[in-house]
Formats: structure tokens, C-alpha cells, sequence
């Protein structure tokens, strides 16, 4: 795993080093404002196993994903500043030490080396030779002890690990973690609640494990139409994101009418893009306002402002697609308070839906949508993501009707639904085994 950071005066321009530096793969681990702009902390070949064993102890303090993510970017920041003043104490000492003859700017030039990764077989074997005329050998034992330091650190930025976690420890244990994962949890996950059962049936053990991951689901408490404000939908192509703004404005428009609405739309990437939101729009007769090179985002959402409820809708975009940085600038520095939601569908395997979360969690997501519901086999997948990234559920989608197929979400509602999925499931399973 590669972590690397960036600065850069806006987030555009971090965004375009990143992908310039690191390709699209780049998994973006923390951000934030700093004096004069902005720093990413980025990652390749992130893994969240790895970032757990590097994390040690710590690692324990990470309820979610998300949390686990920034630790990582904290424990890089730290190490890369011990590194970065280990390397002027270094430069201070050269400069200290000019004249004492090239031998030992020499030396230090091997200690520089070896924090670049470049060491020669003298600095790997802790060999420091002598100052030039032989003095001071005072000089040599504090430029090991600093080649050592060095050394240390660049073992922890490295890709050294502890040892991984054992699987459960007796049979209730792994019986029981491979259950939670034919619910649909992954492995790390499954076998995380399963140790957590100290002994007993395993139907105990399942029935607690059921209300730690209910409690470990987010959810929203109170329903945008009523809350009201800006809110902004993104996500893949497909995902169902013009479907369930059509659905939440139809709903909105029942209860409260369709004068303290607007719809907007950002995406001027594709043809015809904007159809099916104009459809709903003239159906509900809400104002449809589109984002364009002569309106901009701000602009428009100054217009709406006497508007209860604004939801935004966004083009389908990837970190390689053109539009995709300007997109989630537009949402990320606005004026107005935007609250983003990603769109997250059930039939999506895990490894998409994180990759999806590190994709547009720049744009600051403050929940999440789950769609799909209906046509997923199983739904443990959907709440492992949203219990690993720590997005609280804001609404999910269990079909095509408007606006009936559109549910606020709640924890315990959500499991009770996953644990039906899975009986659902076994039960066919059986019938065709027996068939």
C-alpha cells in the first residue's frame, strides 16, 4: 500500500495532482483545509485489513471505515513530519559541520540516502565511517543515531505488519461468523461480531450479533421533506439516483404542494440527460433549473432560495471521466448548504460500493440512499458498507412505484428486513436442492 499527500491551493487542482501522480485506482483518505489551500492523503492498493494491522491497537478506536481511513492519513501525516524534521536535523548538522572536510558530508549524504530509500551497504549495515581527519568521532555516533531514527521511521510508513487477526477461536464462534457472512457480511466483519460472543447457542450469539450491527446502522432521524433544504444526490450511472429524487419530490409534492419545490440538475455531460427529470418536473409542475457554463450551481440555488426543498440530481461520473473533478467542486465549495447523499445500490458487490464511496466522498457526503433493495438476494452487503463507512441511511428503495417504493430508513426495520431476505433466500435454496 502506497500512501502519499498533496497540497495544492484548491481542490481541483489537488484532485488533478492525484490522478496525475497517483492514476485513477488512488484511494483518497482524508481531506482538508490547511493554510493556503488544501491536502489530500491518497493511497494505492488500499486495503482496509492492512490499514487495521498497521494501526495496531489503535485500529480499535475505528468504529467505521471512514474513521479507519483518516487514521491512516493521521499516522502518515504524522511519521511523514518526524521524517521530515529528522531530515533538517540532518541538513543542520551538514551545514553545522562544513568545514570539518568532504568525509563527512560524505557521511551524511549515506544517513539522506537511506531516508530516500537509497541506501549504500555501509548504511545498511549501520557502518559509519569516521570524519575526515579523524576527529570528532562524536560527529559519527550522532549521524547514526539519526540514520537509525530515520531508518525506524521509514519501517512504519513502510509495509511492514502485525500479524493478522486469528478467526474465531471455537466452533459456536465459526459457525456463527459463517452465517453472518451467508447474510451477506464480509469476512473481516463476520468474524469481528462472531469473537465478540464469548460462549453460549449459537442463536444467542446470532440474536446479539443482530443488535450490534443494528446499532452500528446509521439512519436519519428526521425526513427531508420535512427538514427541508438542499440536498444532492450522487453516485454511478444507474445507481437510481433521477428515480428516487422523482419519487422524494412526488412524495413531497403530496404532502406540501408543489410551490415550495425546485429540481435541479448538474449533469450537461450526456445527451438527453436531463429528460427524465423535466418529465417529473412537468408531471408535479416544479421548476426544473439545469447547470450550465451561463448558470452556475450558486447561482441558481440564490434563485430557489425561498424554495422549502431543493434536491439537486448529478451526472453518473468516475474519477476518469471528463466533468468529474468540476462536479464535485461545484458541490463542495458552494455557498449554500448542500447536504450530499451517495446512492448506493443493493446490487452492487462490496467491493463497488467502497470503491464508489472513495470515489465521491469529496464532495463531502453527509448520508446515503439505498436502492434496489427489491432485486438484491441478500442485504448484508448493503449494511456492512453503510456500518464500515458510517453513513447514516437516509432512505431506501424497494421497487418502481412513485412515490410508494420509497422508504425512510431505520435500523432495526432494516435488519429485521435483511434477516426476512435471508430466510427468503435458504427457503428457495432448499425447494431447488429438493427439487
Amino acid at each position: 500500500m502506497k500512501v502519499k499527500r498533496f497540497f495544492a491551493q484548491s481542490m481541483a487542482e489537488a484532485l488533478k495532482q492525484v490522478r496525475e501522480q497517483m492514476g485513477p485506482d488512488a484511494v483518497i483518505l482524508s481531506n482538508r483545509r490547511v493554510d493556503g489551500g488544501v491536502e489530500i492523503v491518497t493511497a494505492l492498493d488500499y486495503d482496509e485489513n492492512m490499514a487495521r494491522q498497521r494501526l495496531g491497537d489503535k485500529a480499535r478506536e475505528a468504529t467505521n471505515g471512514s474513521r479507519l481511513a483518516e487514521m491512516q492519513a493521521e499516522q502518515h501525516r504524522h511519521l511523514e513530519d518526524e521524517l521530515g524534521r529528522s531530515r533538517d536535523r540532518i541538513r543542520e548538522v551538514r551545514e553545522k559541520r562544513a568545514g570539518i572536510g568532504n568525509g563527512y558530508a560524505n557521511n551524511t549524504a549515506l544517513i539522506e540516502d537511506s531516508a530516500l530509500g537509497l541506501e549504500s551497504p555501509e548504511v545498511e549495515s549501520g557502518y559509519v565511517p569516521a570524519p575526515a581527519g579523524g576527529t570528532s568521532r562524536g560527529y559519527s555516533d550522532e549521524l547514526a543515531q539519526m540514520r537509525a531514527e530515520i531508518s525506524s521511521l521509514r519501517d512504519l510508513m513502510g509495509t511492514r505488519a502485525q500479524e493478522p487477526k486469528k478467526p474465531a477461536s471455537n466452533a459456536v464462534q465459526q459457525r456463527l461468523s459463517e452465517r453472518l457472512q451467508e447474510f451477506g457480511l464480509g469476512f473481516e466483519l463476520a468474524s469481528s461480531l462472531s469473537r465478540r460472543h464469548n460462549g453460549g447457542r449459537l442463536e444467542d450469539g446470532w440474536k446479539q450479533s443482530l443488535k450490534m450491527l443494528a446499532t452500528g446502522v446509521k439512519t436519519s432521524r428526521t425526513e427531508w421533506l420535512d427538514q427541508g433544504g438542499v440536498f444532492a444526490l450522487v453516485g454511478p450511472t444507474g445507481s437510481g439516483k433521477t428515480t428516487t429524487i422523482g419519487k422524494l419530490a412526488a412524495r413531497h409534492v403530496l404532502r406540501h404542494g408543489a410551490d415550495s419545490l425546485a429540481l435541479v440538475t448538474t449533469d450537461r455531460y450526456r445527451v438527453a440527460a436531463h429528460e427524465q427529470l423535466f418529465v417529473f418536473g412537468r408531471i408535479l409542475n416544479v421548476p426544473v433549473r439545469v447547470v450550465d457554463e451561463s448558470h452556475s450551481l450558486d447561482d441558481i440555488l440564490d434563485e430557489l432560495s425561498d424554495r422549502h426543498l431543493v434536491l439537486i440530481d448529478t451526472a453518473g461520473l468516475t474519477s476518469s471521466d471528463k466533468g468529474y473533478e468540476q462536479q464535485l467542486s461545484e458541490l463542495a465549495r458552494s455557498h449554500h448548504k448542500i447536504r450530499t447523499h451517495l446512492v448506493v445500490s443493493a446490487t452492487s458487490q462490496p467491493r463497488i460500493m467502497k470503491s464508489v464511496w472513495h470515489c465521491y466522498k469529496m464532495a463531502n457526503l453527509a448520508g446515503c440512499v439505498m436502492t434496489k433493495i427489491d432485486e438484491a438476494l441478500t442485504l448484508g452487503e448493503s449494511l456492512g458498507f453503510v456500518m464500515e463507512s458510517g453513513l447514516p441511511v437516509a432512505y431506501y428503495t424497494d421497487g418502481q412505484k412513485i412515490p410508494e417504493d420509497l422508504h425512510h430508513a431505520e435500523a432495526v426495520p432494516l435488519v429485521r428486513l435483511a434477516v426476512e431476505r435471508l430466510k427468503t433466500l435458504q427457503q428457495q435454496q432448499a425447494v431447488a436442492e429438493g427439487a
